[in-house]
Formats: C-alpha cells, sequence, structure tokens
C-alpha cells in the first residue's frame, strides 16, 4: 500500500487519459464550449505537473543508485524519446504543417540553453553566490551541440538543392548518419572513456545521497520514472487541443501551443535541474540541461527525418533568418558562459533576456 500511495501520480493520469479516451468527442472543446474546456484545461495541467514531480522523485532516486552521470542520462534519454514520440504522434495524425517538428526543436532549444539554463544559474549563484563544475564536461557537450544544430537548423536553408527549408535527399541522410555518429561518440565519452569529467569536481560523499527522499530498488524506481512519464506524453497531446482553443478564442499565435507543449515535456528535466542547482550540485543541472539540447538534435531530429521519409511527408528544418541569429548568438552566449570553471548569477540573467526574446519572437514573427 506505501508504494502504491507513492505511485498515486502515475495512477491518476492513467486514470484522467482513460475518461477523456473513453469519453471521446464529448469532451472535445468545440462540444463542451469555452468555460468547461478552461476547467479540464487545468484539471489536465494539474495532473501533468503531479506527475512529473514524480518523474523527477524516480530520476532523483537513480542518480544516488547509479551516480553521475548515468542517473542524469536516464532522464535526459527518456524525455527525449517522448519528444519523438510526440512528434511523430502529430506528424502522423495529419494535423502538422512542414514546420511543426522545426518549430518544436527549436522551442525545446530556447527553453533548454536560455531558461533552463537561465532559471539554474540565476537559483544556484543567488543562493551559493559562485558554483562550480567540471569545465571539461560542459565543453564536450558544447562541441556535439554547435555543428548538430548548424547541421540540422541553419543549413538547410541557404542550400539550393531543396525548396525552403527542407531537405534534399543527400541532406537527409547526411543528417541521420552525423546525428547518430555524433550522439554514439559522445555517449561513449560520457559512459566509458570519460564519466569523470561529468562528475562534480568538488563533490564529497555526502553530495551522492538524497536524505529526504526514500531509495527503493532499481527496478522499482526505472518502471516508476517510466510509468510517470508515459501519462505526461498520453496527456500532452490532449492538453494541446485545448491550449489551440483558447488561443485560437484569444487570437494569440499558433506557435504559442508548441512552445506551451514542449514546455510541459520538459519540465521534469527543468526541475530536477533546477533542484540540483539549488542544492550547489551545478554539474548535475548542466548535465541535464545541455545534456538534453545535445539528445534533442543529436536524436530528435534523425528520429523525425526517417519517420517524414517513411511516411513520404514533407518536412522543414531550416529556420528563418531572426530565428537563426538567435540560435547563433545562443550558442555564442552559451560558449562564453561555460568558459570558466564558476558561474555566477550574471550568466543567468543574460540566458533569461535571451529567453525573453524568444518568447516576443513568437508574438512578433506570427
Amino acid at each position: 500500500m506505501k508504494n502504491l500511495r507513492s505511485e498515486l501520480p502515475s495512477l491518476t493520469g492513467f486514470a484522467i487519459f482513460a475518461v477523456f479516451f473513453y469519453a471521446g468527442d464529448s469532451l472535445s472543446p468545440d462540444t463542451v464550449g469555452i468555460g468547461p474546456s478552461l476547467l479540464l484545461l487545468a484539471i489536465i495541467f494539474a495532473t501533468v505537473m503531479w506527475c512529473a514531480f514524480s518523474v523527477v522523485r524516480h530520476a532523483e532516486c537513480l542518480a544516488t543508485l547509479l551516480g553521475e552521470p548515468f542517473g542524469t542520462l536516464i532522464l535526459t534519454l527518456a524525455v527525449i524519446g517522448i519528444e519523438v514520440a510526440l512528434i511523430v504522434a502529430i506528424m502522423l495524425s495529419g494535423d502538422a504543417n512542414p514546420t511543426m517538428a522545426r518549430n518544436t526543436m527549436f522551442s525545446v532549444v530556447m527553453i533548454v540553453l536560455n531558461g533552463l539554463v537561465g532559471v539554474c544559474l540565476l537559483a544556484g549563484g543567488l543562493r551559493h553566490r559562485n558554483q562550480t563544475y567540471n569545465l571539461q564536461g560542459a565543453n564536450a557537450f558544447l562541441s556535439v551541440l554547435v555543428p548538430l544544430a548548424i547541421f540540422a537548423l541553419v543549413l538547410p536553408r541557404f542550400t539550393q538543392s531543396a525548396p525552403g527549408g527542407e531537405l534534399s535527399p543527400i541532406q537527409a541522410g547526411f543528417e541521420v548518419v552525423m546525428s547518430v555518429l555524433l550522439y554514439g561518440v559522445f555517449l561513449a565519452i560520457q559512459m566509458v572513456t570519460h564519466s569523470d569529467i561529468f562528475r562534480q569536481p568538488d563533490a564529497t560523499d555526502d553530495d551522492h545521497g538524497h536524505h529526504d527522499i526514500v531509495v527503493r530498488s532499481m527496478p522499482f524506481h526505472v518502471v516508476g520514472l517510466f510509468g510517470a512519464l508515459l501519462p505526461i506524453i498520453l496527456l500532452s497531446k490532449k492538453l494541446a487541443l485545448y491550449v489551440e482553443f483558447g488561443i485560437d478564442g484569444l487570437g494569440a499565435p499558433l506557435a504559442l501551443s508548441g512552445f506551451i507543449v514542449a514546455a510541459l515535456v520538459l519540465m521534469p528535466e527543468g526541475l530536477s535541474a533546477l533542484q540540483a542547482a539549488r542544492e550547489n550540485k551545478l554539474q548535475r543541472a548542466v548535465n541535464i540541461c545541455l545534456g538534453s539540447a545535445v539528445a534533442t538534435i543529436g536524436l530528435t531530429v534523425p528520429g523525425v527525418v526517417i519517420v517524414a521519409s517513411v511516411m513520404g511527408l514533407n518536412v522543414e528544418l531550416g529556420l528563418e533568418t531572426p530565428e537563426i541569429i538567435l540560435l547563433i548568438l545562443t550558442l555564442f552566449v552559451s560558449l562564453l558562459t561555460f568558459g570558466n570553471r564558476q558561474t555566477s548569477y550574471l550568466q543567468g540573467a543574460v540566458h533569461l533576456s535571451l529567453f525573453a526574446a524568444y518568447v516576443m519572437m513568437i508574438f512578433d514573427l506570427s
């Protein structure tokens, strides 16, 4: 019974999804109207938030059992798998336009590199002044992220072999192979040969334990992690329906719905990274944030390209000029931020200003 109570968020998430599944169109926004839709939106959002806290709890337990970087990698790969599944599900539903995958991945990169990094550095800096991390580990993340981001999101806009921001067959093959190879080499560095550079440099034995959580067996927490993540992905698409209904009613830009869903998918990682920064474990926050950005480009792009090729769908990955400028500026500032062994809340404020610029562009370019 104690284990059952601890997994109440996951059980509630599955129950809420079952209600919407069996109710069908009777609970659709067009059927119930604006008032009940807002109530249903609040219920779904609260349920997803509850499940997100459960995800963070299981991830922290796995990090305690496995140590860094293995615990963080499990959380990152689980969330990226959900991200790929969400994008593919929307693509196959026929609701997406050719730029949907691009906009979603760009949102994830901006939320992670500017939003999450900014909040973590600001919160950690205000609480601990200067924080330390392993400079070599951050440089390893960025050395892979910069070329993969340029290959996937910038290069297709300037090549002439395919219209607009689409990929030619040669580009698509190159993107899949290069992303998988680079990410595979990075995993070998992170997990096998150089795992020490992804650990907190000033860690003590007490830093590996989380005294405020109950750690059970590894299989229990692995099942619990995916059991809490699955309701999030199942309810995210339902949430998007109600968000888009409200956005249409308010006349807000359509890109805002993709931003909200992307932020929701990233919520478990964001909560875990923020908690680590507040506990002065900046290396874990860096592993989560930069690892999520690398995995988004290294795994999501090949998955989307392969599905699009098999299903005969058009996908535009090349960003527009204002977005390219913001992406390059973000990568440049990230290199400056993680070019020193210590960080302060100043870097956090800078990243949050870039995040504010991204949110502004959602409305300005609509």
